[in-house]
């Protein structure tokens, strides 16, 4: 079976410990996406599932190694230099990949999400908190340490790496939209953000240094796509007397999301075929 693996860590500054950190991951690597804001990296990781687990793991040892969350600073959320690492299922182990998962999919995601917290815990000593089918990440970050005790390792952060939530999902596509409005913008984002919510779209208000960003995962992108989003943001911010400056997506996105935006409106919504999972695997495979 074919898989990917979206690990997100605190670090989106240093270009070297980045590069270092995702060179970790070998021919597995499709995608590097760093933020300087967010002060953090998404390193998407794709192939057979087995090749993929060894690529998560290298990638969150050599993570651990060199950041310390200690000096951290930056807009997102996070409690660890490991902060995500979901195992998502992409189809069967042939040519092209099928999206959505292929029926059994998530079953292999989930033992892959729990072999790989079981081996951070007892190689790294870092706690994890599990997630995926029934409990959902935002219930993670609101409950660690208070209400959830991690479902494997430490009872305690590590002093340096936190902890970690592993998760098994489906594909999602992660985007953010830039905006500016008179007399302040990150509060237009704040309720710009609220009232975007729903089953298929989580998303953040931002105050980047002056700029306001609307930062969103599309958890259901066939249903919500980023076209949908992106309008959506537009006309709420253009009835408070703002603009959208610009959007962003983070990592890649399945090539049925391209599928289903007119092509003349990609570049305006920061899509592209060579930055689709399918893409990314396929010219890995060359």
């Amino acid at each position: 079976m074919f898989a990917e693996c979206v690990v997100n860590i605190s670090e989106g500054r240093d270009r070297d410990l980045i590069d270092a950190v995702a060179a970790a991951a070998g021919p597995e690597l499709l995608d590097v996406h760093a933020d300087a804001h967010h002060h953090r990296a998404v390193i998407t990781l794709g192939g057979p599932l087995a090749a993929v687990e060894q690529a998560a793991r290298s990638v969150a040892a050599e993570a651990v190694r060199r950041i310390d969350l200690r000096t951290h600073q930056g807009v997102h959320p996070r409690f660890g230099a490991v902060d995500v690492v979901p195992f998502v299922p992409l189809g069967p182990d042939r040519a092209a990949p099928a999206l959505p998962a292929a029926p059994g999919g998530m079953d292999a995601a989930v033992a892959a999400r729990d072999r790989f917290a079981r081996w951070a815990a007892d190689d790294l000593a870092v706690p994890c908190f599990l997630y995926g089918p029934g409990r959902t990440l935002p219930e993670v970050r609101r409950g660690a340490f208070t209400t959830l005790v991690p479902d494997t390792g430490p009872s305690r952060p590590h002093p340096t790496a936190g902890a970690m939530a592993v998760g098994a999902r489906p594909v999602l596509v992660a985007y953010n939209v830039w905006i500016d409005a008179p007399g302040g913008a990150a509060a237009l984002a704040r309720t710009v953000a609220a009232a975007i919510r729903a089953p298929a779209i989580r998303a953040l208000g931002l105050d980047l240094d002056g700029a306001a960003q609307v930062s969103c995962n599309l958890v259901d992108p066939a249903r919500t796509g980023p076209d949908h989003v992106y309008d959506s943001i537009a006309d709420l911010v253009a009835r408070a007397g703002g603009t959208v400056v610009r959007a962003e997506l983070v990592g890649l996105a399945p090539a049925a999301t391209l599928s289903a935006v007119p092509r003349e409106r990609w570049a305006e919504l920061d899509l592209a075929v060579d930055r689709t999972i399918e893409a990314r695997l396929d010219a890995r495979r060359r």
